[in-house]
């Protein structure tokens, strides 16, 4: 007797049955996650770069070489401080030589200070404008010296404004006060000039007397407070 394989018996299968294929996945999805892999990792080693070279090494460099120009610009030397004095560089080649440095970034506020000493104010607000510090003196000082800038060129509206940056970076009762005073001082000019209309007038008196309200409300025991603000206050409130 023959025996019959039962798996070699042919099934009925549906007229449009095909036979499935098997499909094998690309390949391009693999590589897409390789080359992203590839360039994470080279950013992640691009920025430690940064970080240990730029922001490390050659700011040692940068302080070595803003050394002489520091000493110029506090003798008063505001040429030599920027331009260098022939052997030592000055302010400007070490923030052009060693950007994005802590070096250079201070080295763009004692620019800007010794560009306000020559009159030279547009330059004193640029360089003073690329200054970045987290510190409450520095960064509050910064914008206070753009005001005074501002105010030499009769700019008064732009020095409020920076005036009032000052006062509201991490308000203290030390430094606090004069900006709001030298702010209000700015407002009031700003009244005064002939080319606001009565309603713009009214408005910057309102924002000097309130200037001398907040050092009344906030900063009582400061040297401001004991004289200068009611005194002020008073004479503005008959302005408005």
């Amino acid at each position: 007797m023959k025996i019959i394989d039962i798996n070699s018996i042919p099934r009925n299968l549906p007229e449009n049955h095909k036979e499935q294929e098997v499909v094998v996945p690309p390949k391009r999805g693999k590589r897409k996650w390789y080359i992203i892999g590839f360039c994470v990792t080279l950013f992640a080693a691009l920025f430690a770069w940064f970080c240990f070279y730029l922001r490390g090494v050659k700011d040692l460099k940068a302080q070595d070489d803003v050394f002489q120009a520091i000493y110029h610009f506090e003798a008063g030397d505001f040429d030599k401080a920027l331009k260098g004095d022939g052997i030592h560089k000055g302010f400007l080649e070490v923030i052009q030589q060693y950007p994005y440095t802590v070096t250079a970034n201070l080295a763009c506020l004692y620019t800007g200070i010794a560009y306000m000493h020559q009159k030279e104010y547009e330059q004193a607000c640029a360089f003073l404008s690329k200054f970045k510090a987290k510190d409450f003196i520095l960064q509050a000082r910064a914008w206070c010296v753009m005001g005074d800038a501002y105010s030499e060129q009769k700019k008064y509206r732009q020095a409020a404004v920076h005036y009032m940056k000052a006062a509201r970076y991490k308000p203290n009762n030390v430094y606090t006060p004069g900006y709001l005073v030298k702010a209000a001082i700015a407002f009031e000019a700003d009244a005064k000039d002939e080319a606001r209309s009565a309603h713009e007038a009214n408005e910057q008196y309102k924002n000097a007397y309130n200037c001398y309200q907040e050092i009344l409300e906030k900063y009582p025991n400061s040297a401001h407070a004991s004289g200068l603000a009611i005194k002020e206050s008073s004479r503005l409130s008959g302005l408005f």
